[in-house]
């Protein structure tokens, strides 16, 4: 029998707000608290719920449940349409309120934050009290809807854990010694990090339950993940931290699923453009050109067309990049027989600092600017992008767009939150 693992300080704070896009909407909408909300990307009981509320969850609806499903299982489900920009706009907020009380050492998410304690914080009592501040603080200055839930812990990793042991509105210290019978009694994919592809893995190496993984030798479980991932895994399950290591992203894009009035392909070409327009722009605003763009689109038949173009040189203005996405429809509706489009995504690769070597001429002097000289072309496209640029921030989205935009493509336009990025508020603008 194994000997209980050392003591280690209570090294991490991890907050996890509850049910946060739905939890928003009934903060805004006072009709909406104590009723069951599904948020959804349309009203549409062919879409499925990006949230729910406590209320819905406890029917069984949650993320990705289908609507017409969600419907049946809850009658009095309320849907509401999503608002990323509200819920960025909360985010902010959250960010602030937090740090009145202690510095935020990481966002791990839309809504997840996590704070490396001092040794002075370290303390259970102490950590504790801190945590039940910034509770307090967010009922009293955020809302009365936005609740969270707490993990105190030795590691990042261990106090993610100790967030979800209890939900909503949670407040839990998990210390090494008692893991790992806290959560014995979890299943292998409610561990943050194992999934359903990862599960069988584990299973095929002898591995069938929480304690199974614990007792496993990280040998073993860097035999599992092909690699240092499983080395990383057990020491951070162990309590241990690894640091983090600062990456810089490598693409930019955009990605929709259509409503049925957008998937004819004359139409889904339009979204295809708007979302490159979309990217291109928030490209620029980083800072950023591109050395590759890639085009996808998924079909109602489920059939799948992808292709892609690697630059000479990077570019990032908006004209260029148009060209390019041109060519590349062509190819993608031809690979999927000029279907109906369910789902379109563009995508700008390999990007470089602006300050990077300069753009390469592309395309012969016929094109819609006229015939100037190469690098004048260079010129002028940037400028012109700059300026569609700060129009489209002054007096909103779609206010300058190329070619005809109908207003139902519009009203997707706005931006979304990805579990692995928060966009800017100004990205709402573009």
């Amino acid at each position: 029998m194994k000997s209980a693992p050392e003591p280690r300080p209570l090294r991490w704070l991890f907050l996890d707000l509850n049910s946060y896009f739905a939890s928003v909407e009934q903060q805004l909408d006072p009709r909406l608290r104590g009723r069951p909300v599904a948020v959804v990307p349309m009203v549409s009981d062919a879409t499925c719920a990006i949230a729910a509320s406590h209320e819905a969850k406890k029917y069984g609806v949650k993320t990705g449940t289908n609507i017409g499903e969600a419907r049946r299982m809850c009658p009095g489900l309320v849907l509401v349409a999503a608002d990323h920009s509200r819920y960025v706009e909360f985010h902010e907020r959250i960010k602030e309120e937090v740090e009145k009380h202690y510095p935020i050492e990481e966002v791990a998410s839309i809504d997840e934050v996590a704070l490396l304690l001092d040794s002075k914080r370290q303390s259970e009592e102490v950590a504790l009290n801190l945590a039940r501040r910034l509770k307090k603080g967010l009922r009293e200055n955020i809302g009365e809807c936005i609740t969270c839930s707490i993990g105190i812990a030795p590691s990042r990793y261990l106090a993610k854990v100790a967030s979800d042991i209890q939900k909503p509105d949670g407040l839990v210290v998990l210390k090494l010694e008692d893991m790992p019978g806290r959560i014995s009694h979890w299943k292998l994919t409610d561990l943050f990090g194992i999934g359903r592809r990862m599960e069988p893995r584990l299973r095929a190496a002898g591995i069938l339950t929480v304690e199974d993984l614990w007792n496993a030798p990280p040998e073993v479980l860097h035999q599992v993940w092909g690699g240092v991932g499983g080395d990383r895994f057990w020491h951070e399950l162990h309590g241990g931290d690894l640091g983090e290591f600062a990456t810089q992203s490598r693409s930019v894009g955009h990605s929709h699923v259509l409503a049925p009035e957008l998937r004819k392909p004359p139409e889904a070409a339009i979204v295809a453009r708007r979302l490159l327009f979309k990217a291109a722009s928030r490209l620029r605003r980083q800072g950023f050109r591109a050395g590759a763009i890639s085009l996808s689109v998924r079909t109602e038949d489920r059939g799948r067309g992808d292709a892609g173009l690697r630059l000479p040189k990077p570019v990032s203005d908006t004209f260029t990049l148009m060209h390019l996405l041109q060519d590349l429809w062509q190819v993608v509706m031809g690979q999927v027989r000029w279907a109906r489009v369910k789902k379109v995504a563009v995508t700008l690769h390999d990007i470089v600092p602006i300050s990077a070597p300069e753009q390469l001429e592309l395309f012969p002097a016929t094109d819609p600017l006229g015939r100037d000289d190469g690098q004048e072309r260079v010129e002028r496209y940037d400028k012109l992008s700059d300026i569609m640029d700060r129009l489209n921030q002054r007096y909103g989205r779609d206010s300058i767009a190329l070619g005809f935009v109908p207003d139902q493509v519009k009203g997707f336009s706005g931006t979304k939150i990805a579990f692995t990025r928060i966009p800017d508020l100004e990205e709402f603008k573009e």
